[in-house]
């Protein structure tokens, strides 16, 4: 075997770890730091003042988080992004079924926020289809 089949198995191996694990985050809907109180209320007449410390960690827990659930939020995205495509290809142009693939996978929440974590609003992974289902 050779060593870039090692490095490409290595690098596989890593990557469905990383993916589940921020599935298993994800998933536990629940928020990371609900005991957090409450922020205060910046002022609008000074956008500059400084943070308090509870603000600063949100932030720095937001900034890290966010690296591993935007890279798994991507991956999944190109994954529905080429589902999306094949479907689109296998149904003969089928616009609706490629629609019923894409607009979840791709919508959603990239990033976390400090009001993710704090509960006031929620992760969203996989977005919501805009359209209501015809019946």
């Amino acid at each position: 075997m050779s060593l870039s089949q090692v490095r490409r198995i290595h690098c596989g191996r890593s990557l469905i770890i990383g993916v589940a694990l921020c599935m298993l985050f994800v998933a536990s809907g629940g928020s990371a730091l609900a005991h957090v109180e409450e922020i205060p209320e910046r002022s609008s007449s000074s956008p500059s003042s400084s943070s308090s410390p509870t603000e600063a960690g949100l932030q720095a827990a937001c900034w890290m988080l966010s690296m591993p659930y935007g890279a798994a939020k991507v991956a999944y995205a190109i994954g529905g992004g080429i589902v999306g495509g094949l479907a689109w290809a296998m149904t003969g142009g089928n616009l609706e079924v490629a629609k019923s693939v894409w607009i979840p996978s791709m919508t959603g929440d990239y990033i976390v926020q400090p009001q993710h974590l704090t509960g006031e609003k929620y992760l969203y992974f996989v977005g919501e289809s805009s359209e209501e289902p015809t019946s």
